[in-house]
C-alpha cells in the first residue's frame, strides 16, 4: 500500500508511506537528491520502496520544503531546512511503522543529506550511493553543465542568453544560499554503520575507504549522471535495489 500525506509544521512536508500489510520488522527512510537528480531518480525510488515493502520492511518517500510536491518554491530551497525535514520524516516514519530503528538511503545530494542528518534524526544505519563528497567540484560540475546547456543546439534553435539562465542549475531556479552551502559541502565518515554504494569508482570515495563500520558495493554500469546528452533520461538500477534489499535484509 503506498498512502499519500502531508506532515510538518503546517502541513508543509508530502511524503508517501510504504506499508507493508503486516507489523513491518524494519524501516528505511528514503531521501531524495535535489534538483534534476530527484527528478531522474523518482521512478527508481518508488521501485526501491515497493521491493523494500515487499520484504517487510516499511518505507517512507519524502519532499523536502521548496522541492517536489513539498510546499515551497525552487528557489527557498536551502540546506539547514532539508536536514530539519529529514529529521522529521525519521520521526513520522517511526510513528506511522512502529519500528524505532530507522535506516537512511540517500543518492547524491540526497546521500550528503543523510549522512548530515545522521545524529538529529537518530538513524541506525545509512546507504549512500555515489554520495558527493566535494561540493565545490559539484558546483563547478552543474555549473558547466548549464554552460553547455544554454550552447546546446539540439535543445534550442540558438543559445540562450547568460540572464535567461540565471541562478539556474539544469532547469531548477537555485538561490545563492544553497549553492555556497552545497559549494561547502566536505563530506565525511560518520559513526553509524554504512553501506556505500559506488558506481563512479573509488577516487569520489577515498575518505570513506577506512571507516569502521563500513562496507562497499561497486554497481555496474556506471550510473551517468553528468551526462548532458541523457539529462532527461530516468536513472534506473537493478542492481541498486537489490544490493539495497540484500543489505536491509542482513542488517540487524
Amino acid at each position: 500500500m503506498e498512502l499519500p500525506f502531508h506532515f510538518g509544521p503546517g502541513g508543509e512536508l508530502f511524503g508517501l508511506f510504504h506499508a507493508t500489510g503486516m507489523p513491518p520488522r524494519k524501516a528505511v527512510l528514503l531521501c531524495p537528491p535535489l534538483g534534476q537528480d530527484q527528478i531522474r531518480c523518482h521512478r527508481l525510488y518508488r521501485q526501491l520502496a515497493h521491493a523494500l515493502a515487499a520484504e517487510g520492511v516499511a518505507a517512507l518517500r519524502f519532499d523536502y520544503y521548496g522541492s517536489g510536491d513539498s510546499a515551497g518554491a525552487s528557489e527557498e530551497l536551502n540546506w539547514r531546512r532539508c536536514i530539519a525535514d529529514t529529521a522529521l520524516a525519521a520521526d513520522e516514519l517511526r510513528r506511522r511503522s512502529g519500528c524505532e530503528r530507522v535506516i537512511a538511503f540517500g543518492a547524491r545530494l540526497g546521500a550528503c543529506i543523510a549522512v548530515e542528518t545522521a545524529a538529529s534524526a537518530r538513524l541506525a544505519g545509512l546507504m549512500i550511493w555515489d554520495p558527493i563528497v566535494d561540493g565545490a567540484g559539484h558546483v563547478a560540475r552543474l555549473d558547466a553543465m548549464q554552460e553547455a546547456l544554454r550552447h546546446d543546439p539540439h535543445r534550442f534553435t540558438r543559445p540562450r542568453s547568460c540572464s535567461d539562465i540565471a541562478a539556474q542549475w539544469l532547469g531548477f531556479a537555485v538561490s545563492e544560499r544553497l549553492r555556497s552551502e552545497i559549494g561547502g559541502l566536505h563530506l565525511v565518515p560518520v559513526s553509524l554503520p554504512t553501506l556505500v554504494l559506488d558506481s563512479q569508482g573509488a577516487p569520489r570515495t577515498p575518505a570513506w575507504r577506512d571507516a569502521p563500520d563500513t562496507s562497499f558495493v561497486s554497481l555496474d554500469p556506471s550510473v551517468p549522471w553528468d551526462d548532458l546528452d541523457r539529462l532527461e533520461a530516468a536513472i534506473l538500477s537493478h542492481p541498486l535495489v537489490q544490493a539495497v534489499t540484500a543489505h536491509v535484509r542482513s542488517a540487524a
